[in-house]
């Protein structure tokens, strides 16, 4: 079977990707899979009018209905670079509608369960590196895996600020709140060094393999303490991201102030924030001793 050669349109679309836009690794990954499917389907000719291009969608309907959402989105700006480019004349996606998606709100912790979530037994080097992660997690709402590679350098504590690369490696500067700051301060001077014994790193978190902390190390030690406390959510690290935005939003903190803070290109993602505070609202709202009444009387 002859090896895959791509298009020179998405290569073309891809270079785009890769060093204007500067998208991550796995989305990049993503974006492939679904052009090279096109590209197969209509072997290397990709100028299509809008009717062959729904007659290739018809061929994907045993997808998810987020996964078919998924490669109508990619293939919309897939021809829309295209477009933009004066390559093709219009975009033949243009008139395509993706299916509805049920809208699938972030699972949260609430105020009580973070506070017993960062009760931790201080007794232990790796207690105070834990410590100083799950706060500064919270604090900050950043991703694992930002979390994960952060280094000395990122870390300011006398002006309370970390920098930190998300996806594409944008730079975003993050406040820390002064408890986060206590605490990694804390295992900073007196803990980090005992962890590392007479290894040398860069990296601010430091596992029992004297190199950073992993996304899964983290994983288990947080499924851990949920257990100790008796948590009995499906946490994972990501949740502490939805907990510090939720909370944020539910105090009053501007959409487009978080959006920044969680490093989100589009506020369209930030809003799903809004939308859970305000089913939050509505749950709340039922305890009014009137509330089954109200909008509900006859006329």
């Amino acid at each position: 079977m002859a090896e895959y050669t791509p298009n020179k349109w998405i290569t073309k679309y891809f270079d785009y990707l890769i060093y204007e836009r500067q998208l991550s690794p796995n989305t990049i990954a993503s974006y492939q899979n679904d052009l090279k499917s096109l590209d197969i389907y209509f072997k290397g000719d990709l100028n299509q009018s809008c009717q062959n291009i729904l007659n290739y969608f018809k061929t994907l309907q045993s997808l998810s209905t987020r996964s078919l959402a998924h490669h109508i989105t990619v293939i919309h700006s897939f021809y829309n670079f295209l477009y933009n480019e004066e390559i093709i004349p219009s975009n033949p996606c243009e008139d395509i509608v993706s299916p509805k998606l049920p809208k699938n709100l972030p699972n949260y912790l609430t105020e009580e369960e973070v506070n017993k979530l960062l009760d931790i037994r201080l007794e232990t080097p790796y207690d105070y590196r834990n410590k100083a992660m799950l706060e500064l997690l919270y604090a900050t709402g950043l991703r694992i895996s930002e979390l994960c590679n952060l280094k000395i350098t990122d870390i300011d504590l006398t002006n309370a600020f970390v920098r930190v690369f998300g996806k594409g490696k944008k730079e975003r500067i993050v406040p820390i709140s002064n408890i986060a700051s206590k605490y990694v301060a804390i295992y900073l001077n007196s803990y980090r060094n005992t962890i590392l014994q007479a290894t040398i790193s860069d990296y601010l978190f430091i596992s029992n393999s004297k190199k950073n902390i992993s996304r899964q190390a983290f994983f288990k030690f947080i499924k851990a303490e949920c257990k100790r406390t008796g948590i009995e959510k499906n946490v994972s690290p990501h949740i502490l991201r939805h907990s510090f935005a939720t909370h944020l939003l539910k105090h009053g903190a501007d959409l487009r102030i978080i959006q920044e803070l969680l490093g989100h290109e589009d506020i369209t993602t930030t809003q799903i924030y809004a939308h859970l505070v305000n089913e939050k609202l509505k749950e709340d709202y039922q305890n009014h001793p009137r509330a089954t009444f109200l909008g509900d009387e006859e006329q």
